[in-house]
């Protein structure tokens, strides 16, 4: 490998870059090409420069280069999990650009050019596991935004331009050193806990306390001496319980949501 130079990665050709282009049901043709070992930008994909969306994810992109304006028609990218650390200025001239997700890359506050606000109908950014330090203000110019991932930062603070985004439905700001969620991310203890225990003897106690210790010893026995009583409601033992079943099936569905919700995909939500 020549000094000074990164992996190469793997070369895309034009016949391989067609190949991966999909109709879908929608009409829009996307370019799929995650998970190609890419290093480089393909020149090449100029000659499929009018397509609508651009799967480039899980590759090992450091730069997206200016020719990025060409693409025109492009509504849907999706970059995540690269390792870019810098956009180009020409990014602001996709205006048809709806879904931008650059989640899980080495992304900055400097690597964020200020012509990102020009995408005024972006409606879904993903800036979540990047090194932001900081959001700058004027995302708040992006009015049409609905979904903002912003989790696994550095963040200290959200603009106020950016909270107050008139179409925000999905804002994720988890796991970022933010003081408003410092105090709910501590658990809270709902038993009341002493904070100090004096242990003496009964001669040391004065008449009244002695008998205070006592009185309340006798209703803790007293409590640990009651025996629960028989139920009241009737027992049919040959029959199955209606709920037990059920219950099974709701732990067994409840398992796999939480694994349909673990899969990585495009949502904001902590991952991409």
């Amino acid at each position: 490998m020549p000094k000074g130079k990164g992996p190469q990665g793997k070369r895309i050709t034009l016949k391989v870059a067609k190949n991966a282009v999909r109709v879908l049901f929608n009409g829009r043709r996307r370019l799929e090409l995650s998970k190609m070992g890419i290093a480089v930008f393909p020149k090449c994909l100029l000659e499929l420069a009018d397509v609508e969306e651009i799967d480039l994810s899980r590759n090992m992109l450091r730069k997206i280069p200016n020719i990025i304006e060409k693409f025109q028609n492009l509504m849907w990218l999706d970059l995540h999990s690269n390792q870019i650390d810098e956009l180009p200025a020409e990014i602001g001239t996709l205006q048809n650009l709806t879904y931008l997700n650059l989640c899980n890359n080495k992304l900055t506050t400097k690597g964020l050019p200020e012509e990102l606000t020009r995408l005024k109908n972006l409606r879904t950014l993903n800036l979540g596991l990047n090194c932001l330090e900081t959001i700058p203000t004027t995302l708040g110019a992006l009015r049409e935004l609905i979904e903002l991932g912003l989790f696994d930062n550095s963040l200290t603070i959200i603009p106020k331009s950016v909270k107050k985004l008139p179409k925000l439905e999905r804002l994720n700001v988890k796991r970022n050193p933010l003081p408003e969620f410092a105090k709910e991310d501590e658990p809270i203890d709902t038993v009341k806990r002493i904070e100090s225990l004096y242990l003496v003897e009964k001669k040391d106690l004065c008449n009244s306390c002695l008998q205070t210790c006592q009185g309340e010893r006798d209703e803790l026995h007293k409590l640990e001496d009651v025996t629960p009583g028989p139920s009241d409601k009737p027992s049919f033992s040959s029959l199955t319980t209606p709920n037990s079943t059920a219950i099974d099936n709701q732990e067994e569905w409840r398992m796999k949501d939480e694994n349909l919700e673990n899969t990585p995909g495009q949502s904001t939500d902590d991952v991409p």
